[in-house]
Parts: structure tokens; C-alpha cells; sequence
């Protein structure tokens, strides 16, 4: 009778392991659909939205409205590599990093009458 049970044992331990190994199979699957829907609504999004920033503080010019990250709102006098000169008012004039520019978002308002 123990060698029955034995070989009881030794089936029922064979499923368990190829049960297990179809959960595992399936945890994967699920782990990488997770890094999926992470990559198309997280990730992608802030990617191409860092390269339109990185092509608009570019393409900036004299003239051009901006903001500043701090909320500053000033007129581009002149162009640096990683600067520029802005004209916030009076006789100010500031100069500031690209990186903290952003579009001015009443730049393309026109103008009220």
C-alpha cells in the first residue's frame, strides 16, 4: 500500500508543477502588458512632449513672447546658445536659461481692439 501512495503523491506533485508553470507563464504575460500600457500612456507621452519643448526653445527668435518657469512674461531680445536676454518691462532686462522657458500662452491672441 505505501508504494501506491507513492506513486499517488508523485502524480499529484507532477500537475502541481505544470500547473505552476502556466501561472508563471501567465504572470509574465501580465507583467509585461502592464509595462505595455505604462510605455503608450506614460512614457511615450512625456517623451514626445519633451521633444516639442526641445524644438521650440530652438526655433526661438528675437521677438518671441515667452514665459519663464517662475511666471515671468518677457519679450526675447537676444539668442544664445543656452540663453537668452529677455525684456520683461521699464529698463529691465533679464537673462535666463532656455530650459526654464515655456510658450507664452497669449502669444497667439490677437490683439484686442
Amino acid at each position: 500500500m505505501t508504494h501506491y501512495a507513492f506513486l499517488l503523491l508523485q502524480s499529484q506533485a507532477g500537475k502541481a508543477g505544470a500547473s505552476q508553470g502556466g501561472n508563471m507563464t501567465m504572470s509574465f504575460i501580465m507583467l509585461l502588458a502592464v509595462f505595455v500600457v505604462f510605455y503608450f500612456f506614460f512614457i511615450r507621452p512625456q517623451m514626445k512632449k519633451q521633444k516639442e519643448m526641445t524644438n521650440y526653445r530652438n526655433s526661438l527668435k528675437r521677438g518671441d513672447k515667452v514665459v519663464t518657469n517662475g511666471g515671468i512674461f518677457g519679450r526675447i531680445l537676444e539668442v544664445k546658445d543656452n540663453h537668452v536676454m529677455l525684456d520683461v518691462g521699464g529698463d529691465v532686462k533679464l537673462k535666463v536659461d532656455k530650459n526654464a522657458l515655456m510658450k507664452d500662452p497669449t502669444a497667439d491672441e490677437p490683439a484686442k481692439a
